[in-house]
């Protein structure tokens, strides 16, 4: 295993992390499934041990994950030791009808923080997220002086942005511009290149940079046909349903020739995609099983210069209108 310093921090990130929403278990909101579907919780323990057996020290999971669950599986294996970083999140719960509710509050982030090291056995949580807070949430002012007080307590040691799928830029440019946090979250593959403008922005700034959904959903891993089925559990159920699955298999045609070349599996030729960009910090593929923080954990490979340029032509391409598709589908 590789490793990166996380921006101007001083942690030392694996250049792939782990994961952990899927690892928190099947959970709704409502009627929407907000999880991964059924997972074993000994098959989870057995895939955090294995991840870190391979040099795995990055483990990302948020207080929403399982509506906690994936927290308290981490807390239970490793609690306070220091050769763990373990970033989380925070900003998503359920209201009164158990919807979806964003809260930003100063106050709400504070009880947060202290329930998630709790179920993390931490003094301190190594790098705090605001979970896809938006431009208004931070314009108001309040989720950056909850995070500015944390850090002051020694509650969190470093913290940033998850950034949304579809439109990154609002967002991480009002964070660049007035120096706030230490690293981003944000979507980046070779299907959703939305935020290649601002890696070297974030770079140039000392940002740490987390990749997350690097395989999209699955369909990077060349596993998925027309008739793949996910079960209602499982947020892929809407998210690629028929329209989207079919539309993505059809433009990902020509990625398929240019991986062969490498004779590598599919998942790392996806993973050595992102970290060929240097500006990268750290790539988290969600990992359920030892199988998959095995196959996930290969070291990547330099694509060569050609072979990068074609995939990123292949977004302008292809993928730009495949991500439309998939944001008007949810």
């Amino acid at each position: 295993m590789k490793y990166r310093k996380f921006g101007k921090t001083n942690l030392n990130v694996s250049e792939v992390g782990f994961g952990a929403w899927a690892i928190g278990g099947p959970a709704m909101a409502g009627d929407i499934p907000i999880g991964w579907g059924d997972v074993n919780d000994k098959t989870s323990i057995e895939a955090l041990k294995k991840a870190l057996d391979l040099g795995i020290n990055f483990y990302d999971t948020a207080d929403f994950y399982g509506l906690g669950h994936s927290e308290e599986l981490i807390g239970k294996l490793w609690g306070n030791r220091d050769d763990i970083i373990v970033a989380s999140k925070v900003g998503h719960r359920l209201d009164a009808d158990d919807n979806i509710y964003l809260d930003y509050s100063k106050e709400y982030i504070i009880e947060a923080c202290e329930l998630s090291l709790k179920r993390l056995k931490r003094e301190s949580i190594d790098y705090y997220q605001l979970h896809a807070a938006k431009m208004k949430h931070l314009e108001n002012g309040e989720c950056i002086e909850a995070m500015q007080q944390l850090q002051k307590q020694g509650k969190i040691k470093y913290w940033g942005l998850s950034i949304n799928t579809y439109d990154p830029e609002p967002e991480a440019n009002y964070m660049l511009e007035n120096d706030f946090g230490y690293g981003f979250q944000l979507v980046f593959n070779i299907i959703n290149q939305k935020a290649l403008p601002l890696l070297k922005m974030a770079s140039g700034k000392g940002m740490g940079v987390i990749a997350r959904m690097p395989l999209q959903f699955g369909l990077l891993t060349g596993k998925f046909n027309k008739e793949s089925k996910f079960p209602e559990t499982d947020h892929r159920n809407f998210r690629l349903n028929p329209e989207v699955l079919e539309q993505s298999l059809k433009d990902l045609e020509p990625v398929w020739p240019i991986a062969e070349k490498y004779e590598i599996g599919l998942p790392s030729f996806a993973l050595s995609f992102i970290l060929n960009h240097p500006e990268i910090s750290t790539v988290i593929p969600g990992i359920k099983t030892p199988e998959q923080a095995i196959s996930n954990s290969t070291d990547s490979i330099t694509l060569k210069d050609s072979d990068m340029d074609q995939l990123h032509e292949l977004y302008g391409e292809r993928f730009e209108k495949l991500l439309q598709l998939m944001k008007e589908k949810g």
